[in-house]
């Protein structure tokens, strides 16, 4: 859930730069880790006033998100079509850890007038924080999700980044993408990009699991006398074995041929009849000794 930099920093929406640097100035006082030392409740709310002063205190990033166009942690509004450019809030180094890299004020100056001088170079080093995280989402192929695969997204920043997906990744899993997220405040360390995958439905591959699951149709014929047919497996087509009499339902098991080393591919037979009228099967079947056998039913 979103936050509010200005009910962060206590001041309301039409406050001036004045104010909003004069708000921070005293929320710093109070909440700085060399006053309140050991207050994990005053340092997260220092570490939120300072990423709300990083925000508005940028005019071009105050205009964005007082217009809608960003969130306070500068991820674009699903509302707003981003088109990246120099306006764009993460490639003008923003962080909601805290920080635009190039701010209207300098944290280093507001610390020196609120310690003094001397030591507020190591006071100042306190806003040295890492950098926020981007999110970004890929869909990727089912045969990718299985064998694994290098592709590229697309982050909020505009930059395209490569991405290496393990096999055997599954739906929903998010990929951490090290220091490719926004960059850290005061030099600390930027954030990491987060990649979270959806996976296209296969035509006909289910997965479960490990195992992979399919239906595969077959004639009359290779269901009565038996065949070899080619099956397709998430890594290539293999000769798959229809013993004599194989009815639909049947399950044939192709091992290792699922997903990693433990995954199996299970093939599920379904004998199909023709499509076009056929003279002669329904000659035969009038002709069948056997043609009173009914299947068991429930």
């Amino acid at each position: 859930m979103s936050w509010d930099p200005y009910t962060a920093l206590g001041i309301a929406r039409s406050a001036s730069q004045d104010e909003i640097r004069s708000a921070y100035r005293k929320l710093a006082k109070e909440l700085h880790p060399d006053v309140r030392p050991n207050d994990r409740v005053a340092e997260e709310r220092f570490k939120r006033a300072t990423a709300a002063f990083n925000l508005l205190s940028d005019p071009k990033l105050k205009g964005r998100f007082d217009r809608g166009e960003i969130d306070a942690e500068g991820n674009e509004r699903a509302t707003y079509s981003y088109r990246g450019g120099p306006g764009a809030a993460h490639a003008r180094g923003y962080s909601s850890s805290g920080g635009a890299a190039d701010s209207a004020f300098d944290l280093g100056d507001i610390f020196s007038d609120l310690f003094g001088s001397t030591g507020a170079g190591a006071r100042a080093n306190f806003a040295k924080m890492r950098g926020r995280d981007i999110r970004a989402s890929m869909e990727i192929d089912f045969i990718d999700a299985v064998n694994g695969a290098r592709r590229r997204v697309q982050v909020s920043d505009g930059r395209t980044l490569d991405v290496v997906i393990p096999a055997g990744v599954t739906e929903g899993q998010t990929l951490r993408l090290k220091s490719q997220g926004a960059p850290g405040v005061q030099g600390g360390p930027p954030g990491d990009a987060l990649v979270d995958l959806r996976i296209k439905p296969h035509p006909f591959f289910r997965r479960e699991g490990d195992d992979v699951h399919m239906d595969l149709q077959i004639s009359i014929v290779e269901a009565i006398e038996g065949a070899k047919v080619q099956a397709p497996t998430a890594s290539g087509p293999v000769t798959l074995t229809i013993p004599e009499g194989a009815n639909s339902g049947k399950v044939l098991r192709l091992k290792g041929k699922g997903v990693g080393e433990r995954g199996d591919q299970f093939v599920k037979l379904m004998v199909m009849l023709p499509d076009a009228h056929d003279e002669d099967l329904k000659k035969f079947v009038k002709k069948w000794p056997r043609r009173d056998y009914t299947p068991p039913r429930p």
